[in-house]
């Protein structure tokens, strides 16, 4: 289920804008506060998007990592993620 950040807007910068500014973001404030009462978790993550009207639009990105998963892997390979280095032995 898509689900969108009240109170969070995001738009295109000014014609005029300097390259480096890459998008405008508002918030209604009220808006915004209402919308992070009802949601628990520390981190809210969102991805900026494109509508078909191509707009600007932020939507949460709910993705998780699967806990049942002990090895990491890209594109098949196993990776070490350092999960079993100690303090201890690290060098300095």
């Amino acid at each position: 289920m898509n689900e969108f950040i009240d109170g969070l807007i995001v738009r295109r910068p000014h014609e005029n804008a300097p390259d480096f500014i890459k998008a405008k973001i508002s918030i209604k404030r009220e808006a915004l506060i209402k919308w992070l009462q009802k949601h628990n978790d520390e981190w809210i993550n969102g991805d900026i998007k494109v509508s078909r009207e191509n707009k600007l639009y932020v939507q949460v990105n709910d993705w998780k990592p699967n806990k049942q998963q002990d090895e990491k892997t890209i594109a098949g390979q196993k990776i070490d993620t350092g999960s079993d280095i100690k303090l201890e032995d690290i060098p300095f």
